[in-house]
């Protein structure tokens, strides 16, 4: 079996060469962005991220018959084409929950402590809550927060008794953060969801967040909501037109980073893990690996309070000043991202 693996899918190399018996795999290692029809034309399966887009003009004439995506979001697949040609794919659904709840969470701290925005009784409105959603709106009840929740397709199959209209959560809400997929098209549209129409129907000046795609958010609207005080911050770790972002919106918000929320090791070990399961459940191959994240350097941490602990476990800033001083790296600091392990690695000593 031939596969091709993107170069910055971490705990794989090693593994997936001995997947399937004595016989070792032909693994070949390309970063995302380079995937060319010359190279997968001969190859049986792609594990790929975000940043490979797996279409007609990369796909047609190939022996591929299998991808996985080492992402939650699939957008970047054209799954009508995949049908079309045959061709199997797979995501990584709820892969980095735990990471991008981690995010949040400290993002709702640092607000606390660097701006005075006290968060116990403040309305936060979640939008999407599917994996990753539903951790967030634990998070915040742990913090003390009331909670709105919007999700339409939920809705629809659900009823509407635990959700809110998108109209409502504009209204109501201290802070608005975005956890849904990318639809350009459809009753579940996502694309431009935050638009002028949205800024404009705010009615406390809340906080946004976007980790989820670049695209949910309009950004020459986000920026004029910013000026024009309709919000009173945002918190963007996606962006349209990655990597080529808006550096205007950078200047402007309260956190920047690249793409990273959910890029804890314990996110990328699970996804990992989820792709080399599905392509040993598809090929017919025992799936006899482990895959575990290192430890971390310092798994017990000191602080004088819980959230002075959650904070030096992981602070958004540093990932927000780096790209702020250098937004030409986004690629680099996104592919060479430090080691960030989640609550479980850790143990708290307060002091």
């Amino acid at each position: 079996m031939k596969v091709i693996v993107d170069n910055k899918i971490p705990y794989i190399g090693g593994i997936i060469e001995k997947l399937g018996g004595e016989t070792p795999n032909e693994v070949v290692y390309v970063a995302g962005m380079k995937f060319t029809p010359e190279i997968v034309r001969d190859a049986d399966a792609l594990i790929i991220r975000t940043r490979t887009h797996c279409n007609r003009e990369l796909l047609k004439g190939s022996k591929v018959k299998f991808i996985a995506t080492a992402t939650i979001g699939y957008d970047h697949i054209d799954t009508a084409y995949c049908k079309e040609a045959g061709i199997t794919w797979t995501n990584a659904p709820g892969c980095n929950s735990g990471s991008v709840a981690q995010y949040i969470h400290s993002a709702l701290l640092l607000l606390q402590k660097e701006k005075g925005f006290i968060l116990k009784d403040k309305c936060i409105g979640v939008v999407g809550v599917g994996n990753v959603g539903s951790k967030v709106c634990r998070v915040a009840q742990s913090l003390g927060m009331k909670v709105l929740m919007n999700d339409l397709p939920r809705a629809d199959k659900e009823g509407d008794a635990m959700f809110t209209d998108l109209e409502i959560l504009a209204r109501e809400c201290d802070v608005i953060t975005f956890h849904t997929p990318l639809n350009r098209e459809g009753k579940y549209k996502t694309y431009h969801l935050a638009d002028n129409a949205f800024f404009s129907s705010l009615g406390k000046k809340p906080i946004i967040i976007n980790t989820s795609r670049g695209e949910v958010t309009e950004t020459t609207a986000l920026l004029s909501a910013l000026d024009n005080k309709l919000i009173s911050e945002a918190i963007i770790d996606v962006w349209e037109k990655e990597p080529a972002i808006n550096l205007e919106l950078l200047g402007k918000v309260f956190l920047g980073t690249p793409h990273i929320a959910g890029y804890s090791a314990d996110g990328k070990a699970n996804a990992t893990r989820m792709s080399l399961e599905s392509l040993c459940k598809f090929f017919g191959v025992d799936p006899a690996f482990d895959v575990q994240p290192p430890k971390p350097e310092s798994p017990v941490i000191q602080a004088p309070t819980e959230a002075e602990a959650y904070l030096q476990m992981y602070n958004p800033k540093r990932d927000s000043d780096a790209l702020k001083a250098n937004p030409e790296l986004f690629e680099q600091l996104r592919g060479d991202y430090p080691l960030r392990r989640e609550k479980e690695a850790h143990s708290f000593q307060i002091v």
